[in-house]
């Protein structure tokens, strides 16, 4: 396992695949880029839209990992979220 960037507001470059490839092993989430290297050469190559589908899922976890909120949010205990969540039907409730 490869120590990981702390997230920030300055997504990498993925115009390219090769952009794209070196983006996962920095920023992807551990796997990512063996998945996607996977998805790649499962898929049909001459299939644009479904290799287009799997380079902008990709990149949009890339741009997840770079958004210090949305990590924030990931790193949120289930009994967190539930709790918040019960707060808030009470308050609803209550109105």
């Amino acid at each position: 396992m490869t120590a990981q960037p702390e997230p920030h507001d300055v997504v990498p470059p993925m115009r390219t695949l090769a952009e794209l490839r070196s983006a996962l092993g920095v920023w992807g989430f551990p796997g990512d880029l063996q998945s996607f290297e996977q998805e790649l050469a499962d898929a049909d190559l001459d299939d644009l839209t479904r290799v287009r589908e799997i380079t902008q899922a990709y990149r949009h976890r890339v741009m997840l990992r770079c958004d210090p909120q949305a990590m924030a949010a990931l790193m949120r205990s289930s009994e967190d979220v539930a709790f918040e969540l019960g707060q808030k039907l009470t308050e609803g409730n209550a109105r």
